[in-house]
């Protein structure tokens, strides 16, 4: 039975045209990496992400039209020069899909319980599928080169034990603290990781990036990842762990853009985005006074950044809105 009568929700809109557009990005980047790539272990992978994502992008557009749904612009190979230099080496193009992966498999099962229409179900249920699939790759690919850099470990505890009464706030931020717990671990580990990823693109950016306001952009973006690893990585050996110093993954020499200003600004806005949600998140896992006072001083950092990104794209025409509703206050105007 069809179901194309049925109209298509405001949460089904908004992942299927998020989804488009950010595919359109991320192909951009896929497309420059395999013009150089050497690797025969990891050209399959970026191969089959660019495959994946374009079966996305053609799935979507039937959706839409379907619907008389207006396709987003989006990006497009204008947005990505051929004959640029090779910006990245090959680890680091590994370590993109990886990236994507970790962001994409929690957003398509997401956006799996905010849909309902039997199509638009059954298309997220394979993104998930695929996605999880390509990420696994990716993951042992990069354990298997060396440049996965395991999670903290401890000592399993011997029982079973319950939290105590909490501290105030004094004792906590200068007295006794309880170590790290795992979870609180995990986090720290994964923000300092993805920080790491983002510190690297940046540099490959800024090096290439001819614009003035957007250079000094990223330069801030850059300086903002630095502190986050440097905040992070001087709690994790102030209780004695080693901290986190991930493998080096190079930017080339290059000094020719391989992206437009627009695909560029993008990214980093919704990186940027992501980022605050995810340390959102860790924020509200932990359970350490000060912990929660270095997140919340870093989400303020990162959230006034992220505005600043937003308003260059407003104020270039760069950024691409959302179907909006009707109006109805403008309507019922005299």
């Amino acid at each position: 039975m069809k179901e194309r009568n049925i109209q298509l929700t405001t949460p089904e809109i908004t992942v299927l045209w998020t989804t488009y557009i950010q595919n359109t990005a991320t192909i951009c980047f896929y497309i420059h990496f395999l013009q150089y790539l050497q690797d025969s272990e990891i050209k399959p992978i970026i191969e089959e992400a660019l495959l994946l994502e374009q079966s996305q992008l053609n799935k979507i557009e039937s959706i839409f039209l379907e619907e008389d749904f207006p396709i987003p612009k989006g990006f497009s190979d204008k947005d990505v020069d051929l004959s640029a230099p090779a910006l990245f080496t090959d680890l680091f193009a590994l370590s993109f899909v990886y990236r994507a992966g970790q962001l994409t498999v929690p957003y398509f099962a997401t956006a799996l319980t905010k849909v309902a229409r039997n199509d638009v179900v059954e298309f997220f249920d394979e993104c998930l599928k695929t996605k999880t699939n390509l990420y696994k790759k990716s993951l042992n690919l990069m354990l298997s080169k060396g440049i996965y850099d395991r999670p903290p470990k401890i000592p399993y505890p011997k029982e079973v034990e319950f939290t105590k009464k909490q501290q105030t706030i004094i004792g906590s931020m200068f007295g006794e603290k309880n170590p790290l717990n795992v979870i609180e671990l995990g986090e720290i580990f994964y923000t300092i990781e993805r920080n790491y990823i983002g510190l690297i693109l940046l540099i490959g950016l800024i090096q290439v990036m001819k614009d003035k306001e957007i250079k000094e952009y990223l330069l801030k973006g850059k300086k903002l990842a630095e502190k986050q690893i440097d905040v992070l990585n001087k709690i994790l050996k102030k209780e004695g762990h080693l901290g986190n110093i991930p493998v080096s993954m190079e930017v080339t020499d290059s000094a020719i853009s391989p992206f437009s200003d627009k695909l560029i600004m993008y990214l980093v806005s919704t990186t940027t985005s992501t980022g605050i949600y995810l340390l959102a998140y860790a924020l509200s896992t932990t359970m350490r006074k000060d912990l929660v006072l270095q997140y919340t001083l870093l989400l303020t950092d990162i959230t006034s950044y992220g505005g600043e990104g937003i308003e260059v794209l407003i104020n270039r025409g760069w950024l691409e809105q959302p179907p909006q509703s009707i109006n109805r206050n403008h309507l019922n105007e005299i």
